[in-house]
């Protein structure tokens, strides 16, 4: 009988039976640092999987459930807030006011460590992404992240790398514990526990079923059918298990009957009430400030694709994002005029030279289209050449190079190429234009975040204002990852071409061969 038969079974008895029940756990329980709340976080503090994400309303509970965690059930943990000052603010309030009810022995305000016995409870903060590394070599039998969507996933995954203990016996897991993103940053989280949060997941999951995933050869996350051992590369490798489950303000009695709390989370902003009070996953994000392109036109490009090409539109652009050899990916973006491809992205270790690049381009080149290859830091220099040679029409992108053009309304100037291709891009996105915006890009969670992460400031120089993109570096800092899809995205789009029915131009271009219904022409 799991937990929630259980607790079936005790709403059934009669009221006086299940007072003597209630009575009896009560009295048995009164020792206890910590009891979770009857439903999902039991359910929660309960779950045998590997990796938790207990999230959703604000004021589930969640905070409570990792500490409570940790002052009952583990040996050693790791408790994280993306600042250190909230990791303190979260232990005063939470580890040392609710669950030792105000007792400071043990604590040291200094480290954010407590320790009881051999029981030691660490908090602490990863703000910037390298900040990581503070917590390299560390095992703990819990990790904890508290509000993971302000994490980046590459910090969630080096950490979690050292979940491990010496103790025979001891029991290891990961517990994320949030609310839904508000930023593109956060929508990894979605992507990582999409069987329960993507609506679009072919195989959707139940709250706290555990699904079963571990990493190919080419260090893809699959999902298979159970523990294992499952063969990979020739040896045998056992999958780790994940679920997720809603947290809800009425399952918190120490909230839920707060009718101040509950006001202010019906006053906040739509998207915030959306993400906070609701718990929505699918919620809409909210934009920074200064955000490049807004998130509303991307997802409304992404409704409007459809699976095949405009009949008669050839393919005539290719954006190449180069990775050889490294953790990064080789990604390719090919459009039929507005009309994008779904990416395709093959790990570097399978593109280390630059015919392989090259190789890679050709065997997805259709119609003469032409190429568009960055060649910044020096990584699509080889490829481009090997193109060249090949008599594949290829030009070279360099996005720090200075930008000679204005915006549509010729007002600003370009910092460099990188400013001026996000820019364009954002322009053809816009739904206000005449028409409307044409481009139709695949729903990609990815992309969603890479073309919507670019933040960009107006500076004045002598010759008027000038637009800058945020710089690449200190975009993949912030990520904690390079924005590769977004980056051939806009690649295809700066060069290339797009569609009219001048069938002399396609002869011209194309040696001769018959038009298609819709021509295309260099912008």
């Amino acid at each position: 009988m799991d937990l929630r038969e259980v607790l079936a079974a005790l709403e059934g008895l009669p009221q006086k039976e299940r007072e003597a029940v209630v009575s009896e756990a009560l009295e048995a329980t009164k020792g206890m640092l910590f009891v979770p709340n009857p439903g999902p976080q039991m359910m929660a503090f309960h779950s045998g999987a590997d990796e938790l994400f207990y999230g959703g309303q604000a004021g589930g509970g969640k905070s409570a459930l990792i500490n409570g965690l940790a002052v009952t059930e583990h040996e050693r943990t790791l408790i994280l807030r993306r600042i250190r000052e909230d990791a303190k603010k979260l232990a005063e309030s939470e580890l040392l006011g609710n669950i030792l009810d105000g007792d400071r022995a043990g604590w040291n305000g200094s480290d954010l460590i407590w320790r009881n016995g051999k029981r030691l409870i660490q908090f602490g903060g990863c703000e910037q992404e390298t900040d990581k590394q503070r917590y390299k070599g560390d095992p703990h039998d819990l990790i904890c992240f508290d509000e993971i969507t302000d994490f980046l996933k590459s910090q969630y995954e080096f950490i979690t790398i050292w979940n491990r203990s010496a103790k025979a016996g001891q029991r290891c897991r990961i517990v994320a514990t949030g609310n839904p993103p508000t930023s593109a940053t956060g929508l990894w989280v979605i992507q990582h526990w999409a069987a329960w949060l993507d609506p679009r997941h072919p195989n959707p999951a139940l709250p706290g079923e555990l699904r079963w995933y571990l990493r190919d050869e080419c260090g893809d996350e699959q999902e298979v059918d159970g523990a294992g051992p499952h063969l990979i590369g020739g040896e045998e490798v056992y999958a780790k298990s994940r679920t997720f489950i809603p947290a809800k303000l009425s399952d918190n009695p120490d909230l839920a009957d707060d009718g101040e709390y509950k006001r202010i989370l019906d006053a906040l902003p739509k998207e915030l009430r959306d993400a906070y009070r609701d718990g929505k996953f699918t919620a809409s994000l909210r934009d920074e400030a200064n955000q490049t392109i807004p998130t509303a036109w991307v997802t409304a490009a992404m409704a409007r694709w459809k699976s095949v090409p405009p009949i008669g539109i050839p393919m005539c652009a290719i954006g190449v994002d180069v990775a050889q050899g490294g953790a990064d990916k080789t990604v390719l973006a090919w459009r039929h005029d507005g009309w994008y491809a779904p990416l395709i992205a093959v790990p570097g270790s399978e593109t280390p030279g630059g015919t392989d690049v090259a190789g890679l381009v050709i065997s997805k080149r259709r119609d003469g289209c032409k190429v568009v290859i960055d060649i910044g830091g020096g990584w699509g220099g080889d490829a481009y050449a090997h193109l060249k040679v090949n008599g594949v029409d290829a030009v070279s992108y360099m996005g720090v190079k200075p930008s000679v053009r204005r915006t549509d309304d010729n007002l600003l100037k370009f910092f460099n190429i990188r400013t001026e291709a996000y820019w364009r891009f954002r322009e053809a996105l816009n739904p206000d234009q005449p028409g409307g915006s044409t481009i139709m890009l695949p729903d990609d969670q990815e992309l969603l975040s890479d073309l919507t992460a670019p933040t960009y400031e107006i500076k004045r120089a002598n010759s008027g204002g000038v637009i800058q993109l945020e710089p690449k570096d200190a975009l993949v800092k912030r990520l904690g990852r390079s924005p590769d899809k977004g980056d051939a995205v806009v690649m295809a789009w700066h060069a290339g071409a797009k569609a009219i029915t001048d069938a002399r131009i396609w002869g011209q271009q194309h040696k001769g061969r018959p038009a298609p219904r819709v021509i295309m022409r260099k912008k």
